[in-house]
């Protein structure tokens, strides 16, 4: 059912943003002849008065129509209704409506998890949870078992606190060879354990993993205000987050380009979340929501961007690039970014694999 719930989720997030282009249209009385979610055959259609709606095999994104170019049209070239005899600026908020619209749901979805849900805050208990003692290692064999909670190191308390784990895995690092006594709460009794870490390339090692005693708790804000103005503060921390992460790729690929996500890693993460927290995809439909927004408004061909760069070009010269070129570019970027992800989906697909 998590699965499902993401693929769900993804959906309206499509859903959202052509819809934003739609809107802009059709309140500007210009028309729109198709709306489409996915791409590739149509599995569903309905034809209204002026548009078909319809729903296709690939769920990769979506489209809005304008029977501009379409040959099987019946309006006049010059109607002043087309979306290509309009303003610069009206085409300008057709295109762009896409991404303000998914900013706009982001922020509400935001809204909904403080009002409905609330915070998200973190509370330390005392101690450091030993997830996995590895099997033969130095841990294991000084009797150290899954699920232990180091409570104190050398007869000193680490606390209920974010650095906890950090005092104790520096005080192993730092003393290579050296016995250490290990306070341990086991399954609410306590436990002495003396371990020596082994010496690796200078540094203690004892062979566990690690992780921090805590609970998430949900707070509620006192009134409507605090909930818009929270939701605001988090909106813009996550639209700052994403601009830099957006930086950091382009700006090292080279390292960076194993990092993209495709639909199928986005499926997997956003069904872990929900799985372990479903009050956690608020905020990851937030985050993905933002990510569509900001990827689409990159100057690349085939994304609004792209459509945005050209009609930047066109008000400057004050006559649009020719239809070639510009059909030429938007078709060799749609190619590309199909291709893109089903490279992605492919990826994802075999990463999920067990080895």
């Amino acid at each position: 059912m998590s699965v499902l719930a993401v693929i769900l989720l993804l959906a309206v997030l499509i859903f959202v943003h052509e819809l934003g282009h739609f809107l802009a249209a059709r309140l500007q009385g210009i028309y729109a002849n198709r709306f489409s979610i996915g791409f590739g055959p149509i599995l569903f259609k309905y034809q209204g008065e002026q548009t078909e709606y319809a729903l296709r095999a690939l769920p990769l994104g979506g489209f809005v129509g304008f029977p501009d170019d379409d040959p099987d049209s019946t309006i006049p070239p010059d109607d002043p209704n087309l979306l290509k005899n309009r303003p610069v600026l009206d085409r300008a908020i057709v295109i762009s409506a896409g991404v303000i619209a998914n900013l706009i749901f982001a922020y509400f979805v935001l809204v909904a998890q403080l009002a409905f849900v609330g915070v998200p805050t973190v509370a330390y208990n005392p101690g450091v949870i030993v997830p996995q003692a590895i099997a033969q290692d130095v841990a294991a064999q000084a009797g150290i078992q899954d699920g232990d909670l180091i409570v104190a190191i050398n007869g000193k308390s680490l606390g209920a606190s974010e650095a906890a784990m950090n005092t104790l895995r520096q005080t192993i690092e730092s003393s290579p060879g050296q016995s250490l006594q290990l306070s341990i709460e086991r399954q609410g009794q306590p436990v002495t354990v003396n371990v020596t870490p082994k010496d690796d390339n200078g540094k203690g090692k004892i062979g566990v993993k690690l992780q921090p005693n805590f609970k998430v708790e949900r707070k509620h804000p006192n009134n409507p205000i605090e909930v818009f103005t929270m939701a605001a503060n988090e909106f813009q921390r996550i639209v700052v987050l994403t601009v830099q992460g957006f930086g950091q790729l382009i700006s090292n690929f080279s390292n960076t380009a194993n990092q993209v996500a495709g639909p199928v890693a986005i499926v997997a993460t956003g069904a872990k979340i929900a799985q372990n927290d479903f009050a956690s995809l608020f905020n990851f439909t937030a985050l993905i929501s933002i990510n569509l927004a900001v990827i689409n408004i990159l100057p690349l061909p085939a994304l609004d961007g792209g459509q945005l760069a050209f009609l930047l070009v066109e008000g400057i010269r004050g006559k649009p690039v020719p239809s070639g070129i510009q059909d030429g570019v938007m078709q060799t970027g749609l190619m590309l970014l199909l291709g893109l992800g089903v490279f992605l989906i492919i990826r994802d697909t075999v990463n999920l694999i067990p080895q």
